[in-house]
């Protein structure tokens, strides 16, 4: 067989690991050894090349990004700033007709900029809006399912640990593109709120009522917020100003948001003990996962399975907007069966050079960031489309009274907002670069 027919091979029985359970990051570290071993005929060579390459891997600076970002994350959690969130926009829209599942995508969308991670934004939030969904009379499958979809601006506002990872792939600038993903994330947050207004339109049974609060106790509900404003505006500011690189904003996130946590006594030594243990196990399996790929993406460079595709392409004379969508698609598909670091991980070194092979009428630069928010945005859409959404199975499993075709028929509305985003953001890609 020849290597090129090896590499493409190797896509089935990567599937297979995957389906057999595998872990994500073992069955590429598996194809990638094993393809290299096929190839060169000699184990030697391959575990030579494993331990470059996992110090060459992990000894890029800009990874440190993530465990940081991560704790920021656990040290927001442990500072109640997800719950001020929720309190803070269910004063202002609660009262409303759906308002207190608006006020959940809004909490969402403001835990998403100071954490970074698209199932622990779905897994915090639900912890804290779930019951009082439930208390104000909001239907099961309307509660999981504004969640699941809530939960996906946690990789879209930024920071996200998912366009961090892009950015290494593509070798572009981490802050443009945190630049570049504020508007989707609007517009998202937006979209989601639309939904639900035209989901309780239609099923007006779907959630309860609460009293409107006077204009006063709405404004003393924004007091607790000052922390996400604060930290948010530090790091997002300091960055754009210049005034660190967004690993050291991470750092200073992480710092301040810690800080801000034992000050308002939510941060306890037990605490502190838990949230760096799980940003430990959870940093390790995002490490591993990159190492998997970067082995199986190196087997790839060997089979040319990446040059040989982007040619074939482009060769080819497929409109671009043909390709694009065609890839979009598939990471859709792909959305439904792994999750998005995954997804990244494995996918761009084979569709990013077919994309930039491809004339979009706009510099190399505008065309990476594009595409990369289009593919963040596909990816989220495939965390919450049934039948298995890793949203979806988050939030179900904190709230097992539901059933999950409750959740399955609510989320459809969100999906479709998804959707349409997309295109909007396809057919006008300065909605995307307008702020770079």
């Amino acid at each position: 067989m020849s290597d090129l027919g090896l590499g493409f091979l190797s896509f089935p029985v990567l599937l297979a690991l995957i389906f057999a359970r595998a872990p994500i990051g073992l069955a590429m570290l598996i194809c990638g050894a094993g393809g290299l071993t096929l190839l060169t005929g000699s184990p030697n060579i391959v575990l030579a090349k494993l331990k470059t390459e996992t110090f060459s891997t992990f000894s890029n600076y800009n990874l440190s990004i993530i465990p940081m970002f991560l704790l920021m994350g656990q040290f927001a959690t442990l500072g109640g700033m997800s719950r001020a969130l929720f309190r803070a926009a269910g004063a202002f829209v609660g009262h409303l007709k759906g308002g207190l599942a608006m006020a959940a995508v809004g909490a969402c969308a403001g835990f998403g900029a100071i954490c970074g991670s698209s199932l622990a934004t779905a897994a915090t939030m639900g912890q804290v809006a779930l019951p009082e969904l439930r208390r104000a009379g909001y239907s099961g499958g309307l509660s999981t399912a504004t969640l699941a979809a809530g939960g996906t601006l946690g990789i879209l506002i930024p920071p996200s640990v998912v366009l961090v990872i892009y950015a290494i792939l593509a070798e572009q600038n981490i802050a443009k593109l945190f630049l570049a993903a504020f508007v989707p994330g609007i517009l998202a947050a937006l979209g989601y709120a639309l939904a639900i207004a035209l989901y309780v339109r239609r099923h007006p049974e779907a959630a309860g009522s609460a009293p409107a609060l006077p204009l006063r106790a709405r404004f003393a509900a924004l007091l607790p917020v000052w922390p996400v404003i604060v930290v948010f505006g530090l790091v997002v500011g300091g960055i754009y100003g210049g005034w660190f690189t967004p690993t050291e904003g991470a750092a200073v996130g992480a710092a301040g948001t810690g800080l801000i946590a034992w000050a308002t006594g939510g941060m306890s030594w037990r605490g502190v003990q838990d949230a760096i243990l799980e940003t430990a196990r959870t940093s390790a399996m995002i490490f591993f996962i990159i190492l998997g790929a970067a082995s199986y993406n190196s087997f790839l460079a060997f089979t040319r399975v990446p040059q040989e595709l982007s040619s074939f392409v482009v060769g080819q004379g497929f409109s671009p907007w043909a390709v694009l969508w065609l890839i979009l698609l598939v990471y859709l598909i792909l959305g439904c069966l792994m999750d998005s670091l995954s997804m990244i991980l494995l996918t761009i070194p084979i569709f990013f050079p077919v994309i930039m092979g491809l004339d979009f009428g706009m510099t190399p630069e505008a065309t990476a960031i594009w595409f990369g928010i289009l593919v963040l945005i596909v990816v989220e859409v495939g965390l919450i489309t049934p039948p298995v959404g890793m949203n979806l199975f988050v939030i179900a499993a904190m709230n097992r009274d539901v059933p999950i075709s409750a959740t399955y028929g609510a989320v459809l509305w969100f999906v479709a907002a998804d959707l349409i985003r997309v295109a909007l953001l396809v057919a006008f890609p300065a909605i995307v670069l307008v702020l770079i």
